[in-house]
């Protein structure tokens, strides 16, 4: 089987465990790395037995290398942007960690330079590639909660988890140094966390007719502004203009969780963790077609993706088939974000 060619920009944290995907896929090989960390590259090189040649101290540098057939950028939300455009430049298909850009107008200036450009795009949300999706989604159009109605989704966690000092708990203060404070570079629950449930929100709202995006209002919203400038805990309740309303929970601060309920005529679905379950994914159905759904799944989640893109390559794909994120879905997606956010 032919193997799609993948290198990375940028090696944190999440950057790792995509690339421990790798060894769970068929059709796809971590090929190079590019850091401007020294010890980062030392590590994935040694940890992933990339060939030295590939190994480079600069992004440019990975951009230039013919050998590639993907480019996945795991930097900083700031410089999403930035090396999208250039890995356009240099004719790369590419992933982009989420969220895709910072805001709403640089999302459009990306999409308006793929135009007549053979090259494949995709902001990656891996949960949308997890075998529970296709599965809520033959549950919700068979209509075993009835017609929908809203939903509730939840990401949070508690960042500031606290620290023992001679036995006595602190907590620790927001680092503005830190990306997920760093108001440069494009922190907060909103931009890191929260375009989970909205995306989700937008993938069932569109079950039930096609979305006028003109149309979604983002009513109610609630932010808490912490110290270094960034929303910490957020919430907004979405009104889609097709009778489906949903809410949205983000924060930073307060262990919410990863469960989403969607509520129909008939009962609710519940899932129990929406982004990331490993080993076995919980669905509970309530009310008339009263139902406990266990699905057996993989514990590295981000393999599903990597499997998935990698033979949209293969085939010659421009972006990912449906339940996977379309550059339309991206753009609408940070559209709301930034009514969110401002």
């Amino acid at each position: 089987m032919k193997q799609v060619k993948w290198g990375i920009i940028g090696l944190g944290g999440i950057a790792s465990k995509f690339a421990d995907g790798f060894q769970f896929t068929k059709n796809a090989k971590l090929f190079a790395i590019s850091s401007k960390n020294e010890n980062k590259l030392l590590e994935f090189k040694n940890k992933f037995q990339i060939d030295e040649n590939y190994c480079f101290s600069n992004y440019d540098s990975l951009l230039e290398c013919k050998d590639l057939d993907m480019v996945y950028i795991a930097l900083p939300h700031s410089f999403h942007h930035e090396w999208v455009i250039k890995s356009i430049e240099k004719g790369k298909n590419i992933l982009v960690e989420k969220p895709a850009t910072v805001n709403f107008s640089q999302m459009e200036n990306i999409k308006n330079n793929l135009k007549n450009k053979n090259i494949f795009f995709s902001e990656a949300f891996m949960y949308r590639y997890h075998p529970q999706i296709p599965k809520i989604v033959d549950l919700l159009k068979n209509k075993i909660i009835g017609n929908l109605i809203s939903m509730e989704s939840f990401f949070g966690f508690n960042a500031l988890t606290r620290r023992k000092i001679f036995g006595i708990k602190f907590k620790k203060k927001p680092n503005k140094y830190n990306r997920l404070f760093s108001k440069e570079l494009g922190g907060g629950a909103i931009l890191d966390i929260g375009c989970y449930p909205v995306s989700f929100s937008i993938f069932v709202a569109s079950l039930i007719s096609k979305i006028d995006f003109n149309r979604i209002e983002v009513l109610n919203k609630k932010k808490e502004i912490g110290p270094t400038g960034v929303d910490m805990n957020s919430f907004a309740e979405l009104n889609f203009g097709n009778n489906f309303k949903s809410k949205v929970f983000a924060s930073l601060i307060k262990n919410l969780g990863k469960k989403t309920k969607i509520i129909g005529t008939k009962g609710e679905l519940i899932i129990e963790d929406t982004w990331s379950p490993t080993n076995i994914s919980l669905i509970n159905v309530t009310g008339e077609n009263k139902e406990t759904i266990k699905i057996k799944c993989h514990n590295n989640v981000y393999a599903y993706e990597i499997d998935t893109l990698s033979t949209c390559i293969l085939e010659n794909k421009k972006e990912p088939n449906f339940p996977g994120m379309t550059i339309n879905e991206t753009l609408e997606n940070m559209r709301i974000l930034d009514k969110w956010l401002n």
